[in-house]
């Protein structure tokens, strides 16, 4: 019952476009939370189809017709799946690179990735990069860097999975920069800190939003 109202409230979130509900006010860990429930109860037969429909949005944006190199994560759990993105730079002979996390740092390194034989488990139980068998890449050299995030706004800024990695990583990022978004994922305003970066593009199940 709890995990029902917490849905029933974040979709409340959705509609009002807002993330304050009374006099209460949100914070980006309980966003974070609500939008975990409601993302569980989405039916799992509609996920491929969304999937599909972020995915061939992007493969028909410019951004990545143009991009040589793309920076990405390996998702897992609720995210949405990145395999199809990784395997289609792979047939378009583009260069695909992935993070490896510095929880001392909290910062975000990343590296070429030819197959997926090059992955282990790490840190947070993630699949990421074995850096003596793969090739660091220059932040520089990213030409697309694609953002995971869990709600964001129409201007590109968006609550992460904690720890401020890819906030750090984009300091300075020179490239393009793009989420892929479903609608429940949006919201008119989020807490906005003095460090947080935007991405530059929203990509949704109905297109190019930003």
């Amino acid at each position: 019952m709890i995990q029902l109202e917490l849905v029933r409230v974040y979709d409340s979130l959705i509609r009002v476009g807002i993330f304050t509900i009374g006099v209460m006010k949100w914070t980006s860990p309980q966003l974070e939370k609500l939008f975990y429930m409601r993302w569980k109860t989405l039916n799992q037969l509609k996920r491929p189809k969304i999937e599909a429909q972020l995915h061939r949005y992007l493969f028909q944006s410019p951004m990545w017709e143009q991009a040589k190199t793309v920076g990405i994560t390996l998702a897992q759990g609720l995210e949405w799946n990145t395999k199809p993105i990784i395997e289609k730079g792979w047939s378009e002979e583009k260069t695909i690179c992935l993070p490896r996390c510095l929880p001392k740092s909290k910062a975000l390194n990343f590296y070429r990735l030819d197959h997926y034989d090059e992955l282990e488990l790490s840190y947070f139980n993630l699949l990421e990069p074995i850096p003596q068998e793969s090739h660091l890449m220059c932040k520089m050299n990213i030409d697309l860097l694609i953002v995971p995030g869990v709600v964001f706004n129409k201007h590109g800024y968006r609550i992460g999975f904690g720890g401020g990695y890819y906030d750090r990583f984009l300091t300075n990022f020179p490239n393009q920069t793009v989420s892929l978004v479903h609608s429940m994922q949006l919201l008119e305003r989020i807490p906005v800190e003095y460090h947080d970066i935007p991405v530059q593009h929203l990509i949704t199940e109905k297109g190019l939003i930003k």
